[in-house]
């Protein structure tokens, strides 16, 4: 008799049909790369259409141009910059705005992307700071270091952009459905 155990051989490598087989960088071409100077262009220009009064058009420019190939920092400077647009949209023309960019071809994608952004702003709003930012460290001649928060004001800047998030959630989930969220959780790049 042999002494191999059946149940712990991985029949799925031995299969060429198996998905274990199956390169998945195929499925989708690698981002391409973005610097910090290319997102603060990008953020500008955003910036200007929506001084210019084209909300429509920065949101638009914004999630057609997501930094996919971008690192944290590009990606952190680009999420300030949809927040930024979306709390400057006011409520009531929120419903309208989706209405329109949803009825184009190009703009499910975008309507997708959207939602990839404010799962990552709602994320972001409810991570509590790094425990270095924003706290200095007092010498005592005790020898003992005293660790104190700064007053950096602004009070209750996390909340608010978090109710501009959910409701633009709510929103959009009223135009585009449950499938974006099944979309954006199954998507592999990320914002």
């Amino acid at each position: 008799m042999a002494t191999t155990n059946w149940r712990t051989i991985n029949i799925d490598l031995l299969d060429p049909d198996s998905p274990s087989n199956f390169d998945t960088t195929t499925l989708a071409p690698p981002p391409t790369p973005i610097s910090t100077g290319d997102a603060h262009a990008l953020a500008a220009q955003v910036r200007q259409l929506l001084r210019g009064g084209d909300a429509e058009g920065a949101l638009r420019g914004a999630l057609e141009n997501a930094p996919y190939g971008g690192d944290a920092g590009v990606k952190d400077i680009h999420l300030a910059t949809v927040v930024e647009i979306l709390q400057s949209i006011k409520q009531a023309e929120m419903s309208p705005l989706l209405a329109r960019m949803s009825a184009d071809a190009a703009g499910a994608d975008a309507l997708d992307v959207l939602m990839k952004y404010l799962y990552k702003g709602m994320s972001h709003s409810s991570q509590p700071p790094p425990a270095a930012a924003g706290r200095t460290v007092d010498p005592q001649p005790t020898g003992f270091s005293q660790i104190h928060a700064v007053a950096r004001g602004g009070g209750e800047g996390g909340g608010q952009a978090m109710s501009v998030l959910l409701s633009w959630h709510e929103k959009l989930v009223e135009v585009v459905g449950l499938g974006s969220v099944v979309r954006v959780m199954t998507d592999r790049r990320t914002v």
